[in-house]
């Protein structure tokens, strides 16, 4: 009789073992499913894939039961960059100037694994200036978004290349901080004499405060073969969730292709993400005119980054060149459009 308790109790026991086993499977399981991945982007048409990715689904059931989707959204790249090294975000799309500045302060933790928008940035000036050269900005007050980034640094750019340089280092051209909201209001009043902007603000200035075109996106540096949005992520999350990167920048990569051949309905849905996110949508008209300053497309335009690179050093942004060599990791955006069939970066 002792026996058989011996063996009744024996069986329970394996079975709770067998049972806990189970569950523990199954939560392991949820775990691995239950994966988030933070994703950010700006409310803005230069973060296009994001926006129609966002709005249709695409990218979620690109990751399918491997992880969900976490999105969120900035006004700013240093905010971005900022949340990048406090770890709460895994991919992101960003300026290049921002995000060569997260690459070197963090040393290599942040790398750019695909492009997402070229060009789509526009010189103007106010509506009762007209200026025919860049050489005609010496004396003058000139807007950017914000210093060090992308618009700051192919203003300087352009300023050098003219003979003219910032009037905080010696040279005749005030160059001014503002938000692209605020520099609508400066150009307005003629507080500010031109201004260098991404899209849609140089379509809003030009329909709405009547600016001039001084230098169109394809006129303000490397007739327009240079990056203004790429895709960045933690160099952790890429060793970590290979998978998950590759499903996510297939889902990039068909983004991408899709805008490009159905613009129409692809301008829709980013206006609608735009009006749900900011409760601002833009006008017909200066969606298409920003539109067609900019080029969708997954080529991170390399060269034009090391450019940015030596111009955040030449302008004191950054103190030293970073050693480069692992500011991009395309492996895994090679290795999608090896798979579709299109040319590798």
């Amino acid at each position: 009789m002792g026996g058989y308790k011996f063996v009744k109790a024996a069986g329970v026991f394996l079975s709770a073992i067998f049972l806990a086993g189970i569950f523990a499977a199954c939560e392991s399981s949820g775990q691995q499913k239950a994966l988030s991945v933070r994703i950010a982007h700006f409310p803005n048409i230069t973060h296009s894939q994001a926006l129609v990715g966002r709005a249709g689904g695409q990218f979620q059931k690109a990751l399918g039961d491997l992880a969900s989707i976490e999105w969120k959204v900035f006004n700013a790249g240093p905010s971005e960059i900022e949340a990048f090294f406090a770890g709460e975000i895994d991919i992101g799309y960003i300026g290049p100037g921002p995000a060569i500045n997260g690459y070197s302060k963090s040393g290599g933790e942040l790398q750019i694994i695909a492009g997402a928008t070229d060009a789509g940035a526009v010189l103007v000036s106010r509506r009762d200036l007209v200026i025919s050269d860049v050489k005609e900005l010496s004396g003058k007050r000139v807007a950017v978004p914000q210093f060090g980034n992308t618009q700051d640094l192919s203003l300087r750019n352009l300023l050098r290349e003219n003979g003219l340089a910032d009037s905080a280092k010696g040279g005749t051209v005030e160059i001014r901080q503002a938000e692209n909201a605020d520099i609508k209001t400066l150009l307005d009043a003629g507080e500010i004499d031109a201004a260098l902007v991404p899209e849609p603000w140089g379509s809003r200035l030009i329909n709405e405060v009547q600016a001039n075109v001084v230098l169109d996106y394809n006129e303000v540096w490397r007739e327009g073969k240079y990056t203004t949005a790429v895709v960045v992520a933690r160099t952790e999350f890429l060793k970590d969730h290979p998978d998950i990167v590759e499903r996510f920048l297939t889902a990039h990569v068909e983004l991408t292709d899709y805008i490009n051949k159905n613009q129409d309905a692809a301008k829709t849905a980013v206006n609608s993400q735009i009006e749900e996110l900011t409760k601002k949508p833009l006008s017909q008209e200066v969606l298409n005119q920003a539109f067609n300053r900019l080029i969708i497309t997954n080529d991170p335009q390399k060269q034009s980054v090391y450019e940015f690179v030596e111009l955040s050093v030449d302008s004191g942004f950054l103190k030293q060149s970073p050693d480069t060599g692992n500011l991009f990791n395309l492996d895994i955006l090679n290795k999608v459009l090896k798979e579709k069939g299109i040319y590798a970066q």
